[in-house]
């Protein structure tokens, strides 16, 4: 039986393990889909050595940076992010990927609109690399927002309304409001929303976050990230496969 599985830590929220087990049992594939709960990035060979029927990984927090260097290969999307959310296992070669940018461009362009052409990405982590390149080669034209000043970046404090009406694409790639701090959000100026923008938040727990909740109110076009979530996992599937 083939083994796949998903490394990280901690694990608890993970949805990946779920989906791949209801897949296979569905589609009658002959595979079992294991959680590596693991602190250190460095314990990968050892999975991989133990595993000999492992055929792919997935990767969370906080290793999607630490595995490369245990790599044989990159996709070109995980060498331009710099960071690898799926690792496929062949003839005792790992070679790594990123779904994000599949994930966020599929799951974004039903809902852009002509005028979508600015957007704001509010965090700076590592989530934001891919959706940062998304946005690239979907034509759109970003900017960060963080809460610390930085050349090129934008603070909470400058989003003005001549800004807002700038930029009427704004995704959280924070993780503010995620569960169980459901009551935060993001701090912009929702009252300057308006029915022309777009707000899509990476964030899946709850479904209906502050920061999206607080953008229908305005009149705004809202999605969170489980669509994503359900593409990347996709995804990785074909990723393993090819």
């Amino acid at each position: 039986m083939d083994k796949y599985g998903i490394i990280g830590y901690p694990l608890g929220h993970s949805f990946s393990r779920a989906f791949f087990t209801e897949k296979f049992q569905r589609e009658h594939i002959d595979a079992e889909y294991v959680n590596f709960e693991i602190p250190s990035a460095d314990m990968l060979p050892g999975i991989v050595q133990t595993n000999p029927n492992l055929r792919g990984l997935n990767v969370t927090l906080p290793h999607k940076e630490a595995v490369i260097p245990m790599l044989d290969e990159l996709s070109d999307e995980a060498k331009e992010i710099g960071a690898v959310n799926v690792i496929r296992v062949r003839d005792g070669r790992l070679k790594g990927f990123n779904s994000d940018i599949i994930g966020f461009m599929d799951s974004i362009r039903p809902l852009l609109k002509p005028w979508h052409r600015h957007a704001l990405v509010l965090g700076t982590g590592g989530a934001s690399r891919a959706i940062r390149v998304g946005l690239q080669r979907l034509g759109i034209q970003w900017t960060y927002v963080s809460r610390t000043p930085a050349p090129g970046r934008l603070t909470y404090a400058d989003l003005t309304a001549e800004l807002m009406e700038h930029y009427q694409v704004i995704v959280n790639c924070s993780p503010v409001g995620m569960f169980p701090h459901v009551d935060a959000c993001p701090d912009i100026p929702y009252q300057l929303l308006t029915d022309r923008h777009l707000l899509y938040d990476l964030v899946y727990n709850p479904q209906e976050t502050l920061f999206l909740k607080r953008g229908a109110e305005h009149g705004a076009a809202v999605k969170n990230g489980l669509e994503m979530l359900h593409l990347q996992a996709l995804a990785s599937w074909r990723f393993w496969n090819e």
